[in-house]
């Protein structure tokens, strides 16, 4: 490997870990400010479970998004790893910013935003892939709108499972079956893998055969919990089930956490292999070293340890207040925004999908439960995060070129 090839990696990985601390609020902010857990414990659970999500999400369909962000036949090979550079040294600098004044924005949008910006620098706007750019975009506004959605639904959903008799059974049952039809189909669709699953003879091939359905069986697996947990609420008073929602809390924020490492871990993956795939050390993106996953999902759980309790603030309490029964909303909601969007293979903001989730559970007590104008800060912050970090990065490869 050449040494720019080596200080992109690095870069990369700093960048990682950077997005892991900044983007911590995300995972705890709800089960700190419930004080489900204490800040250190719920960091260390957040970081654990960003690292397992290495091996949930094995298909690494974002990190291909993310490294056909820009046409590498537009640039030469050599001149895409001086925008590799430039794109990730914004997106530090405005994640570090963003950090420092507390503002939630989205790391996954600064290093998109930041590495198109850089291209456009170098090869024009014909440089950048704007399907890509368009799709990240617009799910600026999709993924809080899907997260607040589905958290206001589910919020909606325990509330009438409280009730007494049957007809508050009847959605959680459905929920039960829907679960059972969608493993079926999932699972036992395709005969290959079925056949060959039937002849293995040693319990590692096996457990490879359901490694590769495991984001299916785990996202089943947490609608299996909150739909029973449902059926019981009726018969359970104010104190024991928010005592029991504290206890659910541990099992949404670690979905969300396998959500936020899956998702945001894979961008910082497409940015190294695109720049192996420049520096010549491989020539496809199918052929990404082992090491390039295990370093990214490595660098981001440290990131998480590292907290960033500024930004922790502005999603816990200054949103809306939060309780256990909403943090379990929010964060469910949450975690099945980013398991649907991973597998669609779209690079989406955690940051947005949370806030959104955390507005929709606000909006179900009533609409000024929720801090509109901190919102709107957020949203003028979402907005303006890939023009500023692109400008920044064209800016910087048009500095760097001057020597």
């Amino acid at each position: 490997m050449t040494t720019l090839l080596i200080a992109i990696i690095a870069l990369a990985l700093i960048f990682d870990y950077i997005n892991g601390f900044h983007d911590a609020a995300n995972s705890i902010a709800t089960v700190v400010s419930t004080k489900v857990l204490t800040p250190f414990q719920a960091v260390l659970w957040a970081a654990i479970f960003n690292s397992v999500a290495f091996f949930i999400f094995k298909d690494h369909g974002v990190a291909d998004t993310v490294a056909k962000t820009v046409h590498p036949n537009d640039i030469p090979k050599p001149e895409m790893l001086w925008v590799i550079l430039s794109g990730l040294t914004a997106a530090i600098a405005w994640n570090l910013l963003t950090w420092w004044y507390g503002i939630p924005s989205s790391s996954s949008h600064t290093l998109i935003g930041g590495f198109a910006g850089a291209a456009i620098a170098a090869g024009g706007w014909n440089a950048v892939n704007s399907p890509v750019i368009l799709k990240t975009a617009s799910f600026i506004v999709l993924a809080p709108l899907i997260g607040m959605i589905m958290a206001f639904m589910m919020s909606l959903w325990f509330l009438n499972s409280f009730k007494k008799g049957w007809t508050s059974k009847l959605l959680p049952i459905g929920i039960l079956i829907f679960v059972a039809i969608f493993l079926y189909n999932n699972l036992e669709t395709d005969q290959d893998v079925i056949s060959k699953r039937i002849h293995y003879k040693t319990y590692a091939l096996q457990v490879l055969f359901y490694a590769k359905n495991f984001k299916w069986i785990l996202l089943a697996f947490i609608l299996t919990v909150m739909a029973v947990f449902s059926l019981y609420l009726s018969r359970l008073n104010t104190h024991r089930a928010n005592q029991w929602f504290k206890k659910l809390q541990l099992v949404s924020s670690a979905a969300f956490s396998i959500g936020h490492g899956g998702n945001d871990a894979q961008k910082v993956m497409g940015i190294i292999t695109a720049a192996l795939i420049a520096g010549g050390s491989i020539t496809e993106f199918d052929q990404m070293p082992n090491w390039v996953p295990v370093a990214c999902y490595l660098a981001i759980g440290l990131g998480t340890m590292s907290g960033g309790w500024k930004i922790v603030k502005t999603m816990g309490t200054r949103i809306t207040k939060v309780t256990p029964f909403e943090g379990v909303a929010a964060e469910t909601a949450g975690a099945l925004t980013l398991f649907i969007t991973e597998a669609m293979k779209i690079p989406v903001s955690t940051t947005h999908t949370i806030t959104g989730s955390i507005m929709g559970v606000g909006a179900t007590k009533r609409l000024s439960a929720v801090r509109w104008g901190v919102t709107l800060n957020l949203v003028w912050a979402w907005i303006l995060t890939i023009p500023i970090s692109a400008l920044l990065a064209g800016g910087i490869y048009a500095l760097v070129r001057l020597f």
